[in-house]
Formats: C-alpha cells, sequence, structure tokens
C-alpha cells in the first residue's frame, strides 16, 4: 500500500539523554516535545549497542536465524518533528541545488568505510525547488501534517532521499535496519513492543501508542471516533509506550525510514551490517503507523516501499 495514505533502560537503568545543542534543527526551536511539551526535540539518547536476533521476540516471531551485532549509537527520542523539518527548508536544504556533499553520511558499515553515504544518484532524486519540496510534504490533504498548526506532530510524507538529506544535514544519518530494530527491541531483551515488560508481554492500549485495532477505522491517537490527522499524535505524548533506552513512538504514530535496502532474509553476517542490495527495489521502513493495527507494531514485523513513497524519519548519530 502506498505510504502517501499513511503519511506512515527501564530493567537496567536510563542513560542520560544528550540535548545535541549542535542539531541545526533545533538550534532557533524552543523545548517544546514530550509528554509536558517541555523537552528539547532534538533529545538522542544513546543506545549501548550488542548482540540481538532480528525480528525475534519468542512469541510469534520465533526465529534466531538472523542474529546482528551493533554499536553504540545515539537515535533521536522523538520523530522529526513539522517545526524540525521547517527549519530544514527555510535554509534552502534538500533540493538538487543543495544537496549534501557526496558522501556525507558516510559511516563504517560492513567492515568498510564510507558506507552509506550521499550519492550523485540521490542528488538526482531530489525535488528541483523549495516549491517541489512543499509539494511533496502536501501528498495527502486528510492526513498530511505540513501545516504551521502542527509543529510538533511528526513530517509525514518524506520521501527516502529527502529523509537521509535531512539527517545529514542534522548532524546525523538514518539508522540502519538492525539499529533501529535493536532500539525498539531493547536489544538483548527483544521486546515483542518497545514498552513490552515482560518482554514477551502483548500489551497494546490507547495509553501506549497511536495506532487503529481496526485497520484505518478506529484510529486510538485522540481518543475519539474513526481515523482524523489528530490520530498522528504530537510526538512523545504517549510516555507510556517509551521504549528501553527512553524513545518515543516506535511503534505507531508513522512508519520511519531507515538506510537499509529491504532484503527477504535478512543478509547475514550482521556486524554493523546495513543492506546494499538494490535488487527488490525497495526500502525498509520499520515501526507500524496511525491507521494500522497491533501486527504492523510489533518490533518483528518488517516490510519495504520504492523509495519515492512518503513516510516519518527520525535520525541516528555517532555515540
Amino acid at each position: 500500500m502506498r505510504a502517501c495514505l499513511l503519511v506512515a533502560v527501564a530493567a537496567c537503568g536510563r542513560i542520560a539523554f544528550d540535548d545535541d545543542d549542535g542539531a541545526p534543527s533545533c538550534a532557533q526551536l524552543p523545548p517544546s516535545c514530550g509528554g509536558t511539551a517541555s523537552a528539547q526535540c532534538c533529545d538522542s539518547p544513546l543506545v549501548p549497542g550488542g548482540t540481538f536476533y532480528r525480528s525475534y521476540d519468542g512469541v510469534g516471531y520465533d526465529s534466531t536465524a538472523s542474529p546482528a551485532t551493533v554499536s553504540a549509537f545515539r537515535l533521536d527520542k522523538y520523530e522529526v518533528t513539522v517545526a524540525r523539518f521547517r527549519e530544514f527548508v527555510n535554509a534552502g536544504r534538500g533540493t538538487q541545488a543543495t544537496a549534501p556533499a557526496l558522501g556525507a553520511g558516510g559511516r563504517t558499515l560492513n567492515g568498510l568505510p564510507d558506507q552509506g553515504g550521499w550519492t550523485v544518484e540521490y542528488t538526482s532524486r531530489l525535488p528541483t525547488s523549495t516549491a517541489a519540496i512543499e509539494t511533496e510534504l502536501s501528498c495527502n490533504a486528510q492526513y498530511q501534517t505540513w501545516t504551521a498548526s502542527n509543529d510538533n506532530r511528526p513530517i509525514n510524507c518524506v520521501s527516502w532521499e529527502l529523509a537521509l538529506a535531512f539527517c545529514i544535514w542534522d548532524g546525523g544519518y538514518l539508522p540502519t535496519e538492525a539499529e533501529w530494530n535493536f532500539a525498539a527491541a531493547g536489544g538483548d531483551e527483544q521486546r515483542a513492543y518497545p514498552w513490552s515488560q515482560p518482554p514477551t508481554s502483548l500489551v497494546l492500549d490507547a495509553s501506549l501508542a497511536s495506532y487503529a485495532p481496526t485497520f484505518d477505522t478506529d484510529c486510538v491517537g485522540d481518543g475519539l471516533p474513526g481515523c482524523t490527522l489528530e490520530d498522528i499524535i504530537e510526538v512523545g505524548s504517549k510516555p507510556a509506550g517509551d521504549g528501553r533506552w527512553g524513545h518515543s513512538d516506535l511503534a505507531g504514530n508513522l512508519y520511519e525510514w531507515t538506510l537499509d535496502w529491504y532484503e527477504e532474509p535478512y543478509p547475514t553476517p550482521c556486524m554493523d551490517c546495513v543492506s546494499t542490495n538494490p535488487s527488490a527495489g525497495l526500502r525498509s521502513f520499520r515501526g507500524g503507523a496511525f491507521r494500522y493495527a497491533a501486527s504492523g507494531l510489533r518490533n518483528g514485523y518488517r516490510n519495504g516501499w520504492t523509495a519515492d513513497d512518503r513516510s516519518g524519519v527520525r535520525c541516528a548519530r555517532p555515540p
């Protein structure tokens, strides 16, 4: 289904947040995120890294065929908000003329340096102007968040290349699928949902996430009947659903892009790995969305879209 229609350590002690004062998207913005609308929107908690099984939780996702090890990294606590993305657009970024430098955002992955960085092909797929970006961000009249009144909601209708360009401009990069899955699963706790305690718990209700028990009919985000824009909740406004290291909205609200091409089965072995195989023509996304049911929110669930589909975004950063 087209994404345009979406747009989709408690047990071990929490690690202190880094406010990431160097992130350009928050340099001019007041703290306005989280359950009390007073947290820094660029908080980026450390994920300590470790080894786990991808898409495994022992309650329906039972395969241990895809182990992975990830190094420590930081992952933004919140999905990128409309206000943060507006800073990017207002700075004139995200067009073909203002694309990231070639290789920007690259790092050591698959045992090789400078992987996952910006390419000429990505530049050719960016919008040609700021006006064209705004047109792209208005991909769905019913659910688009790109309006002045939605500053604290997550930005949606973002293509994969535009998501990557934003994260690079903001001092980070898109997380790999393994990194994203590790953070959402609570690493070696292998949680079914980001909040699951015990890890095999399948408890899911409106206090934990924005989702729809019946697809596209009974969205629970705003507590009212039906599905509307208000079911795309302001980031961090359901803190009971935070993950092991304090990340909000890792399940529900909006799907989020990862760096990988979508491969089935997973590529192995996996030590700080990323899929570089474009044969399927799809990019991996994670996390579920406000119009989707419980099955799409599980940490074991994965799928892919073409890069010109639309989704939400969350950036990763060096530790």
